[in-house]
């Protein structure tokens, strides 16, 4: 017989609250246009963006962070000495050590909360949201802060014309505590690792460390590139399209709802025609509330989710209570999927 006492957490955790940050900066699509061959139709009917928000100096991956996550914990209702766990969900903190959520967690003022980051690219905020669910049931933290935050800008090649108006800057937050009914449903969740080359960086960051700069691609001026996103575009859309609306379709059943159950849709915002196409495939009714907020956010990976699930609560296109199916992909390749209830 186990000598370990068993945890005592929540029968059910939820979202309580959510924030969003972007940077003041508004990038249209005619700057985009000053070192790409293509034209604002064409980035428009690829993409559906018309502008991104790209982050200046002060606008660190912390500062969005923090701004973020005082309006979530101010819309939950509690403080931040409350917050037990800090998880960030980050591609673009470039310190190797130590975690940024360790530096938020302080500046936000919570009670030397456990922190850490992830990362899972633009599935990062749906593996960030599973992690908090777990540490609520277990009862390691009655509340706990989730964040994705960008900026994608710094890891952006404006040369590359296939990439290049793709990404934006931002934070999102989330505060998950505990309920007393499921809001929060099972995590259909996984990764396909030899589709890994379709996204990745450019240049590993060792090839920088004493390397032949010679083997390094170079950009129009001769300098030698800083390691940026690239995707082979076809490869990755036809993935997002044909499989993630299969597991989209898995999280609805596995939290026992169909389509007709759901009153909003929250994809992760890489490109509107993926958007458009899986609500096609998942058949949604006329009624569901889409997000398509990255019309004029970009694509700004493991934020994407929060911050278009902030904005839809704030225009009142969705509310409190609603049903909403969220589902996050992109590099590794990774996936997430769930259907939570709004806070």
């Amino acid at each position: 017989m186990s000598k370990i006492k068993p945890s005592k957490g929540a029968p059910y955790a939820r979202i309580l609250g959510v924030g969003g940050y972007r940077p003041t900066r508004v990038v249209p699509n005619e700057v985009i246009l000053e070192k790409i061959d293509s034209s604002d139709e064409w980035i428009r009917s690829r993409s559906g963006i018309s502008t991104r928000h790209w982050a200046n100096d002060e606008e660190t991956v912390a500062m969005m962070s923090i701004e973020a996550s005082g309006k979530a914990v101010a819309d939950a209702g509690i403080r931040p000495e409350q917050i037990g766990a800090v998880v960030v969900s980050t591609v673009s903190h470039f310190a190797q050590t130590p975690a940024i959520a360790t530096e938020i967690a302080d500046k936000l003022g919570t009670q030397k909360a456990a922190a850490f980051d992830i990362s899972a690219g633009c599935a990062g905020f749906g593996y960030g949201l599973t992690l908090a669910k777990g540490m609520i049931v277990e009862g390691s933290a009655e509340y706990v802060l989730v964040i994705g935050v960008e900026r994608l800008s710094d890891l952006t090649d404006l040369e590359d014309r296939a990439t290049a108006f793709l990404f934006g800057d931002g934070a999102g937050a989330v505060i998950v505590g505990p309920s007393q009914e499921p809001a929060i449903g099972p995590t259909v969740w996984g990764s396909e690792g030899d589709k890994a080359g379709t996204i990745k960086q450019t240049v590993s960051w060792d090839k920088l460390h004493g390397g032949d700069v010679t083997q390094l691609p170079l950009d129009s001026a001769g300098k030698v590139k800083f390691p940026a996103i690239t995707q082979e575009g076809q490869a990755v859309f036809r993935w997002a399209v044909f499989e993630m609306a299969k597991v989209a379709q898995q999280a609805l059943d596995a939290a026992g709802i169909s389509p007709d159950d759901l009153d909003v849709f929250i994809p992760h915002q890489a490109n509107e025609r993926i958007i458009d196409s899986m609500v096609k495939t998942l058949k949604l009714p006329e009624h569901v509330t889409v997000a398509r907020d990255v019309r004029t956010t970009g694509n700004t990976s493991a934020a994407s989710i929060p911050l278009a699930m902030e904005r839809l609560l704030a225009t009142g296109e969705a509310k409190s209570g609603d049903t909403a199916l969220v589902i996050g992909f992109g590099a590794g390749l990774v996936y997430a999927a769930t259907v939570v209830t709004l806070p």
